[in-house]
């Protein structure tokens, strides 16, 4: 049980990061082109703005689309130890509900994301209580890393993520396919002490969010990777059960976007069929924090 805890845990943190990457991204690394005109080539003077602008650009037009398909991979590693998942879903990407399916290592949970509240099922598994459900409240959870009054998702928020981005943030690689759609690939590095919750977000990932995007020739996002080394923070001494805690956590996010306008259907589990974790989350993140 505590391997599966494990494992659980590790999809858990997984699908959490990729909703704030997704956050992250769209705004700071989102792919995008001006108005009128395609990505270009340049990466000095006219050109590097062009990059710049379509890379902060990039959320408002891929939100345009109201929905996609999403796929994400994650790697986390840590004391030599390595958790792999794959996700598989759809996503509103004005309201930021999502329906997917989470693979790792064999075992697979359907996930939802309803109104900022992620619920999770494991297959054959029950929660406490004998409940087939579980549920954290992503607001509750964003509002303790640091990020407060915000929604997660709201454009809003993304704008902050957006104005981080400079010109000399953004440097165009080339042109390449993305499941068959022509795109431009651009390298963003983000000052993180211009996000919000920035202070705690170096503390633990340095001065700069590295990303790569992909963005399609209306600008919208179809590729985004993030690779970061996640340090623990200095008061993070130990593990609940006496063990050390991981000195620090790599991981390796790539999320796809496809079939913009699919249709997403989310909704919540029954109450009677959901345990709320999400005090025991905040619990965990005091002790690492």
């Amino acid at each position: 049980m505590r391997r599966r805890g494990t494992k659980v845990a590790a999809i858990a943190v997984a699908a959490v990061m990729g909703s704030v990457l997704t956050g992250c991204g769209d705004d700071s690394g989102s792919t995008g082109a001006k108005d009128g005109a395609s990505p270009s080539a340049g990466r000095s003077g006219g050109g590097q703005d062009r990059s710049a602008t379509a890379v902060r650009t990039a959320y408002e037009k891929t939100a345009e689309a109201e929905s996609a398909r999403m796929t994400i991979r994650t790697k986390l590693a840590a004391e030599g130890e390595t958790i792999t998942s794959d996700g598989k879903g759809v996503l509103d990407l004005d309201e930021g509900d999502s329906v997917m399916t989470v693979t790792a290592q064999g075992e697979s949970i359907e996930q939802r994301v309803v109104d900022e509240v992620l619920y999770q099922k494991a297959q054959g598994q029950n929660a406490p209580g004998g409940k087939p459900w579980i549920k954290i409240d992503l607001q509750k959870v964003a509002a303790r890393q640091g990020v407060n009054d915000q929604r997660i998702g709201d454009p809003a928020q993304t704008v902050a993520y957006a104005k981080a981005i400079t010109d000399k943030d953004v440097t165009e690689v080339g042109t390449e396919k993305v499941d068959g759609v022509d795109t431009t690939h651009y390298r963003v590095s983000v000052d993180v002490t211009e996000l919000p919750g920035g202070d705690r977000m170096r503390e633990q990932l340095g001065p700069t969010l590295p990303m790569q995007v992909w963005l399609d020739d209306e600008g919208r996002l179809r590729r985004q990777q993030v690779d970061m080394t996640v340090k623990a923070p200095a008061s993070a001494s130990a593990k609940p059960d006496g063990g050390a805690m991981p000195q620090q956590l790599k991981m390796s996010t790539v999320m796809e976007f496809s079939d913009f306008g699919a249709e997403v259907d989310a909704e919540a589990p029954p109450a009677g069929q959901v345990a709320d974790m999400t005090d025991k989350a905040l619990q965990q993140s005091r002790q690492q924090g």
